[in-house]
């Protein structure tokens, strides 16, 4: 069984858990996910079955959308509504308007360095960050780049209590960003400590909510004795927002062979998915060393189909 099962992941389990559920749910080894979710983000959590594997880091490095929620007064260790209390700064009633966060929102566009949570699996010296932070050591975290694709209030009214203040907000962002230390960055720019409190994935590379299965959706369509392929997408969606080029039988055999190919007139920049009568066979990338020439980056099916 190959394609791609775009599962709304719940609250309370990994991204790792939900594979192993399906593991044992569809009774086969080749299934993988695409982008880490934290127990506590609910969202679309596309996962890839079979061949379609072997595109799962594609589908990681695309661009993902979230809504969420910033709320002003009050950090945490996690930089999210599970951690332990860092600082409290009590937020005065209409001391925040809407302009002010709209401006914030526009300053945060584009490209923009972040530095990691010390609650995360990023690196340092071979060990994740989180690992570090249990110990209580301290280690420099490093900065990284990002991009704010597009950021704006998800309903233009603030929320007020108990000395805090909350808004809801919409992100398209590249791989890599934390949501998290966004909603810290823009608690920082209003001057006030703040925590990410609450977070749902709306879109994955091309899926969407819409297209998500849940787990009680799965487990009833297997129950009922129905095929899941229903459910399940051609791994060419995963790659749809890469550039696609057509090739013709005879180019197919030398991409069977993984050839090494003369650039072709008019070759893109970036990865460029090869395609013959709507499957994709391989993706191909400048050669590193001869930039007259492309070569395979990514073999996906090694026979015609």
């Amino acid at each position: 069984m190959d394609g791609i099962l775009p599962l709304w992941k719940p609250k309370g389990l990994t991204s790792h858990d939900c594979v192993f559920k399906i593991r044992k749910l569809l009774k086969m080894k080749k299934v993988g996910h695409t982008g880490t979710l934290d127990p506590g983000v609910d969202g679309v959590l596309p996962i890839c079955l079979g061949k379609a594997t072997k595109i799962a880091e594609y589908i990681t490095d695309a661009g993902k959308v979230y809504e969420g929620e910033v709320t002003l007064g009050t950090s945490t260790t996690t930089e999210d509504a599970y951690g332990e209390v860092l600082e409290v700064k009590k937020v005065e009633a209409s001391a925040i308007t809407i302009p002010q966060i709209q401006q914030i929102f526009h300053e945060l566009t584009g490209e923009i360095e972040q530095i990691p949570p010390l609650y995360s699996a990023v690196k340092v010296n071979g060990k994740k960050l989180y690992e570090y932070a249990r110990a209580g050591i301290h280690v420099e975290r490093p900065k990284r780049k990002i991009h704010i694709y597009d950021l704006r209030l998800l309903h233009e009214e603030i929320e007020w209590q108990a000395g805090e203040a909350r808004f809801s907000f919409r992100v398209h962002c590249s791989k890599g960003t934390y949501i998290r230390t966004l909603a810290v960055m823009i608690g920082e720019k209003l001057g006030y400590p703040a925590h990410m409190s609450s977070l749902t994935r709306t879109a994955s590379a091309s899926f969407t909510r819409n297209e998500c299965v849940t787990f009680k959706e799965l487990e009833q369509c297997i129950k009922e004795d129905h095929s899941i392929e229903k459910m399940l997408f051609p791994l060419e969606k995963g790659l749809s927002y890469l550039q696609m080029k057509e090739i013709n039988e005879p180019l197919l055999k030398r991409i069977l062979d993984g050839a090494v190919l003369p650039i072709p007139e008019n070759w893109p920049q970036g990865p460029v998915v090869l395609v013959y009568h709507h499957k994709a066979y391989a993706i191909y990338d400048i050669h590193p060393n001869k930039s007259d020439f492309i070569k395979p980056v990514k073999v996906i099916r090694n026979v015609k189909v």
